[in-house]
């Protein structure tokens, strides 16, 4: 197979787990590979994913080597696979934009980002002259205008666009008709986790529903002490985060929740947890007889790794889709690997629909299809 060439802005702690993913399965025989949704892609493997330009803004990853990068501070992962050979890609500087929060200065410089003092690079000319085909996007959350900056470059560049951060766009008809115009593929929004805490509450809830069981309210906390929750703390930069967390539990329910009676989101940044999240998981509801039930669940999973089981998919999907010269939202994947697609699925739809369309029987879905209104109204209406 052909390679897959990669572009990444924001060399984090998820750009680190997934570089490691892809040098872990490169040397890793199918026997005893565990950990992956997908063993290949049609035809595609892990290791034929080629990181060719990476963009970040913090000084001790701009100028360096990819390989090098991703273990510099603030990165806090755990190293699964510290063996990444020299890759003879240097990081180049990215816009700053709106990527740095300002509280995040009154940390220790271990624990956040310090700003290279260098010019921004030409994004679009770098993308092009790599020969990127696909360029995935790991802003910190709240990074609503570098989101969409990178987004633009991915359409000037004509290069796919893998949108793992809670910035609509994906989702947002306008800028799916520009992606759907152009040709180009987009993939989002906002990583869905392997097994995260979005996935297992949207599971537990359409269990609720199943099961004939009313949900009557319910709450998801979570800790870290990564930089992503370190910049959450600022609740400004939260509000698109809440809201699809929110929506993709409420989108499996037959009815949702009023907005008093759920509360989902990032809760407090811990340092010693690092990369470590926590996430703290309670569902009130009735079953037979109107009797009371209730679920108490707590999580703990290295962060950054989880997410690399999704990415991994959506940008090998989404390369599939370049070969195909299919162009827009891809639903399928979004919907597997996304927390706010362009439309949602139950997740063994999605899983099918995604099957479908790796064997080249692509499903027919609408992508004009509204998402549920009253799910993010109910959200906004809280002030969240």
């Amino acid at each position: 197979m052909k390679k897959i060439k990669l572009a990444i802005a924001g060399l984090g702690n998820c750009a680190s787990s997934l570089i490691q993913g892809i040098e872990y399965y490169k040397n890793s025989d199918d026997e005893n590979c565990i950990g992956l949704m997908h063993r290949s892609v049609a035809g595609y493997r892990p290791g034929d994913i080629e990181v060719v330009a990476a963009f970040d803004i913090d000084e001790r990853k701009v100028g360096k080597d990819v390989s090098d990068a991703i273990f510099a501070p603030p990165n806090c992962t755990k190293s699964f696979y510290p063996d990444v050979p020299f890759m003879g890609v240097v990081v180049k500087k990215g816009p700053v934009l709106d990527g740095v929060a300002p509280h995040m200065s009154s940390y220790d410089d271990n624990k956040t980002f310090v700003v290279s003092s260098l010019e921004p690079c030409d994004v679009v000319a770098e993308l092009e002259e790599s020969g990127a085909e696909v360029l995935i996007n790991y802003m910190p959350v709240g990074s609503e205008v570098a989101s969409r900056f990178y987004a633009q470059a991915a359409l000037d560049a004509r290069i796919g666009y893998v949108n793992c951060m809670p910035v609509f766009i994906a989702s947002d008809p306008v800028w799916g008709k520009k992606f759907r115009d152009a040709g180009v593929p987009i993939v989002g929004d906002d990583v869905k986790s392997q097994i995260g805490a979005t996935i297992v509450h949207r599971t537990l809830a359409k269990l609720f529903t199943d099961r004939g069981c009313k949900l009557d309210r319910t709450y998801q906390l979570n800790t870290g002490g990564n930089t992503d929750f370190l910049n959450m703390l600022n609740q400004e930069r939260l509000k698109s985060k809440r809201i699809s967390k929110t929506e993709a539990v409420q989108s499996v329910l037959d009815v949702p929740l009023m907005a008093d009676d759920i509360h989902i989101g990032p809760s407090d940044y811990i340092p010693w947890q690092k990369d470590n999240k926590i996430c703290f998981l309670r569902m009130e509801g009735r079953i037979f007889g109107d009797v009371p039930i209730d679920l108490e669940l707590r999580l703990s999973v290295e962060d950054s790794p989880n997410s690399g089981g999704s990415t991994i998919d959506a940008i090998r999907v989404c390369k599939l889709a370049i070969d195909r010269k299919i162009g827009g939202p891809l639903a399928e994947i979004s919907a597997y690997t996304m927390k706010h697609p362009p439309i949602q699925y139950p997740d063994h739809v999605a899983r099918e629909m995604v099957e479908m369309f790796i064997k080249g029987e692509v499903c027919e879905v609408p992508f004009d299809s509204p998402l549920r209104p009253e799910m993010v109204t109910a959200v906004q209406e809280k002030g969240e």
